[in-house]
């Protein structure tokens, strides 16, 4: 009797294990996927989820779904606002003076040898691949798979290189490059290894060539003016006064706002006869109604900031739906429970705010880059950040999300502790910004400065030595140069403290500027 009914113990010890579920490897289990969506000059002002004025015009859906169903960051800012430069900070954790990429001028070229947190995630077990825009001028180091658009790449019918070369394929840009992340994220899900996928967009990069499915979307909406629009700068300095980026001057008729026909449009003579049928169907009317209009001075302007938004946000249109594409992938694979998604862009852009495309400029529109962050059971739903972080910042977030201890010598900080809704009691008040990159395309100066939540102080130099000084609180736009004011001098002098302790943490220096622009003066010699 004793003997059955051990056996009959024995037998239900058995079977309660058995029915245990398996655990899960401890790769998938503690550490999350890292899907990493990067677009091209893509303005927070051009998300939904960030409100203003083109909210109810051009609504982003999807990137709205990573809002809320995660964080916003309300003052995530830029290092240096250009595209190669803000690339090179994210994968270094470093400021370009450092990294070695502080412009896209004169060939530079981003040193893949150092230090770079895919190279960190691939030594702790991840599959890393990158897909997109590049623009670093060297080929990617540290990535298991990439393939990416060579230079800034094409719209229609793109080429691409790997590591065994160029090959190009018909269809659009945003698309395709989505359609290879998939891929990619299908083929890695194969292995026991979590995957960090590094998903970079053209667009909405000039000349804002919308795709065929989003070609008329807004070609009959009529979109609000922002207040700044022919801003005439005054009280503020040269930098403003002498740029190259206004609509009224530079933005051409021809390649920016297609009014001509295709075939005469630099990258939009890719597009093959169907194409080419699609695109003339909607701009040809376009063209006769400029061709009939006769506009001249802010007509024009007002016409030429119309065509502006209906290309650009149309661009915008396609990344959104190709966002929602990867986010209902990831559902539909069982992957959105343990994979972060990140968007973001290399940096803000002006959306005729001071009469302005482009970027390069300290000033907010600029400065500012959306980042919106999606971490299922860690990052509460719908939660807004105001605390300030950085480009700079983002390497060592995606280093501590995957388990890579910090001892390198990046100069950003995790913003993992902000993700869960606590703010470290030293988390920095201000922000340090340097561009560099003059004189070249639009003629913005170089300059340097301190951002903090409500304050600006701005120097620009090489052919100037101006500065400028904004209170964002009271002057949200920036048109109103206070240096110099007595009211503010107490101010002012803190500012320029903080500022030289900003210059002193991140190794920068006048010496490091004047090293760059003596080989910045001697590309441009060799040039002409």
């Amino acid at each position: 009797m004793k003997r059955k009914s051990l056996l009959m113990l024995l037998i239900a010890i058995v079977l309660l294990v058995a029915c245990q579920p398996a655990k899960k490897k401890e790769t998938k289990a503690t550490r999350p996927n890292i899907v990493f969506i990067f677009s091209d000059d893509h303005a927070y002002q051009a998300i939904s989820a960030y409100g203003g004025m083109l909210k109810e015009y051009a609504p982003t859906p999807n990137i709205d779904r990573i809002a809320a169903d995660g964080m916003l960051f309300n003052r995530c800012l830029v290092t240096n606002s250009i595209c190669g430069p803000s690339r090179a900070a994210i994968l270094s954790g470093k400021y370009g003076h450092l990294n070695g990429f502080v412009s896209n001028e004169g060939g530079t070229r981003f040193d893949g040898s150092q230090v770079t947190f895919p190279k960190l995630l691939q030594q702790v077990g991840y599959k890393t691949g990158i897909v997109g825009k590049w623009h670093l001028g060297s080929e990617p180091t540290g990535f298991d798979y990439w393939e990416v658009l060579p230079g800034q790449g094409f719209y229609y019918n793109p080429e691409f290189q790997t590591a065994e070369g160029k090959h190009t394929e018909t269809g659009y840009v945003t698309e395709i490059i989505t359609d290879k992340a998939i891929n990619y994220m299908k083929q890695a899900q194969s292995e026991d290894k979590p995957f960090l996928l590094m998903l970079q967009h053209k667009a909405p990069h000039r000349e804002w060539e919308p795709g065929p499915n989003e070609l008329s979307l807004y070609k009959d909406v009529t979109f609000p003016e922002p207040p700044t629009l022919f801003d005439t700068y005054e009280n503020r300095g040269r930098a403003a006064k002498e740029q190259d980026m206004s609509i009224e001057v530079t933005m051409r008729m021809d390649r920016d706002l297609k009014m001509f026909n295709a075939e005469k449009l630099g990258t939009t003579a890719r597009l093959n006869e169907e194409q080419e049928k699609a695109w003339d169907e909607v701009y040809d009317p376009i063209i006769e109604y400029y061709n009939n209009a006769k506009l001249e001075g802010k007509d024009l302007v007002r016409f030429k900031y119309q065509r502006y938004m209906q290309d650009y946000l149309a661009c915008i249109a396609g990344v959104d739906k190709n966002v929602g594409r990867v986010l209902d992938y990831l559902k539909e694979a069982g992957l959105e429970d343990n994979t972060i998604v990140v968007y973001s862009s290399d940096q803000g852009f002006y959306l005729g705010e001071h009469g302005w495309f482009d970027k390069r400029f300290m000033y907010e529109e600029s400065l500012r880059t959306p980042l919106l962050v999606k971490w299922p059971h860690v990052v509460k739903p719908g939660s807004v950040n105001g605390d300030i972080v950085s480009n700079l910042d983002f390497a060592q977030t995606f280093m501590e999300i995957a388990g890579v201890e910090n001892t390198t010598d990046m100069q950003g900080r995790s913003f993992v502790p902000l993700l869960k809704g606590e703010t470290p009691a030293d988390w920095r008040k201000e922000h340090y910004y340097h561009y560099y990159e003059y004189p070249s395309w639009h003629l913005v100066k170089r300059h340097y400065g301190i951002a903090t939540e409500r304050y600006k102080l701005i120097h620009f130099y090489h052919d100037v030595d101006e500065w400028e000084m904004y209170d964002l609180q009271e002057d949200p736009n920036e048109m109103n140069n206070i240096y110099g004011q007595p009211e503010y001098a107490d101010l002012q002098t803190d500012l320029h403290k903080r500022l030289e302790e900003l210059r002193v943490k991140y190794q920068d220096s006048d010496e490091l500027t004047d090293e760059y622009l003596q080989k910045s003066l001697k590309r441009l010699r060799h040039m002409k």
